[in-house]
């Protein structure tokens, strides 16, 4: 699981920074799991749009969104009237250009700078924590398909061994040794084992399916898998988790941007406090031509320059500027608690994880144990009924044995998979701060 999560944050940082280029599948349809995870990533709706979000924010960052740059603007325009009494026309065409600057606004573009750029941060947050739950998707779908083959060749082992019984007790009853009573319980407990066979192979062609959909791809295709079944027992310490999850953890990573966008807006909402000096600069021209029955036209063009410097201030609005402040730091005071509230859930969450991460890291060595145990019964069990000292009844017991111990260390595998990718996503260990 090591190396595999290693080739995940390649693969993450690869997805983040290169686009959609990824290498495409080998020709004899082998998946591992980082193929797995680069289909998802490519595939991913919610990824292909967060991402053309997180271009919108990036092209919104810059000084001229915040209106730190001046506008320049051209004006033109032509008036032709005709007196038709008098027998007289006129034409007039006049023309300008200016320029129109704030030089300062109450700070206003500053702060709205570096909102944009946490926007922009956020953006990206948001794409990570998409990211996060597409990776996590896939690492459980992919080891679920694993987990549902490796329990059908379980059921296959015992439906084997049930059809040998059964030929067994045919082959007894032939030479006289068996009752037909036997011979119908084996048949009823190797019709049994082959139904139990059959369902799992449909459960086992639905996990593959949901496993496609995840990424991306056509229902009816057809993987070979190439990872093993089986799962890292890593000691963790809960301190060092603790702190990577405070961190690195993606969603508290956002709430924090939110927090300080809350902050961005009480400062532009004092802004207004301030008054505004501004700049307005330009050229204007115009060209009249009078023409009059019986005169010689007549014809006139002014140029006039200007430069005019503006300061406004609002003396009064109402109490508006003071309520918009008020509202402003209401916000960012939620903004800390939401911020408190869902760093106190994680770190809850982290508690319980980490705990159950234990937990089923101690079941699984029991469940080892018990298989082994169960395995070795069962080879002795198989000798003894063909001996005659074990009746059929006892024989089944200890199938049945078997078959819950081999599908419970199957289960304990996937379920201690299962926790060991809930605390490397709880930690931030897929999409960490410095892939990004």
């Amino acid at each position: 699981m090591k190396e595999i999560m290693i080739a995940i944050k390649k693969i993450v940082t690869l997805f983040i920074f290169l686009g959609s280029f990824f290498s495409a599948s080998s020709q004899d349809n082998m998946l591992n799991l980082p193929d797995a995870l680069q289909k998802a990533l490519k595939n991913n709706y919610g990824i292909t749009i967060l991402k053309s979000e997180r271009e919108i924010a990036s092209l919104n960052n810059n000084w001229g969104t915040a209106g730190r740059y001046p506008t320049l603007g051209l004006d033109i325009s032509s008036t032709n009237n005709a007196d038709l009494l008098n027998n007289s026309s006129s034409n007039r065409i006049s023309g300008g250009i200016g320029v129109n600057w704030t030089l300062f606004d109450g700070f206003r573009v500053n702060v709205t700078k570096d909102k944009l750029a946490k926007l922009e941060n956020l953006a990206q947050g948001r794409l990570a924590v998409v990211v996060e739950n597409t990776i996590q998707d896939v690492i459980l779908g992919y080891y679920n398909v694993l987990l549902q083959k490796e329990q059908l060749l379980v059921l296959k082992k015992v439906m084997s061994l049930s059809r040998d019984r059964y030929e067994y007790e045919l082959m007894r009853r032939e030479l006289g040794k068996s009752l037909t009573y036997n011979v119908l319980q084996s048949k009823n407990i190797y019709l049994e084992d082959s139904a139990a066979y059959l369902n799992q192979q449909v459960i086992v062609r639905n996990a593959k399916r949901n496993l496609n959909f995840v990424l991306g791809v056509e229902p009816e295709t057809n993987f070979q898998f190439t990872e093993s079944f089986e799962s890292d027992t890593v000691d963790y310490e809960l301190g060092d988790l603790l702190n990577k999850m405070l961190l690195s953890n993606q969603t508290l990573q956002n709430q924090y941007i939110n927090l300080r966008l809350q902050k961005d807006e009480v400062k532009l909402s004092k802004s207004a406090m301030y008054p505004s000096v501004r700049l307005s600069a330009g050229l204007d021209n115009s060209w009249s031509r009078l023409n009059n029955q019986g005169i010689d036209p007549s014809t006139s063009e002014t140029v006039t320059p200007y430069g005019n410097v503006t300061l406004s201030y609002d003396i009064f609005t109402g109490g508006n500027r003071k309520r918009a402040i008020q509202v402003a730091r209401i916000n960012k005071e939620i903004a800390a608690i939401e911020n408190e509230e869902i760093k106190h859930s994680l770190t809850n969450q982290l508690y319980n994880v980490y705990d159950l991460y234990n937990v089923r890291k101690t079941l699984l060595g029991v469940a080892e144990e018990g298989l082994e145990a169960a395995e070795l019964n069962l080879e002795i069990a198989g000798k003894k009924f063909k001996a005659g000292a074990i009746n059929s009844f006892n024989y089944r017991d200890i199938q049945l044995i078997y078959v819950n111990a081999a599908l419970q260390k199957l289960r304990a595998t996937y379920d201690l998979i299962s926790s060991n990718t809930n605390l490397t996503r709880l930690t931030g260990g897929f999409v960490n701060e410095e892939e990004e």
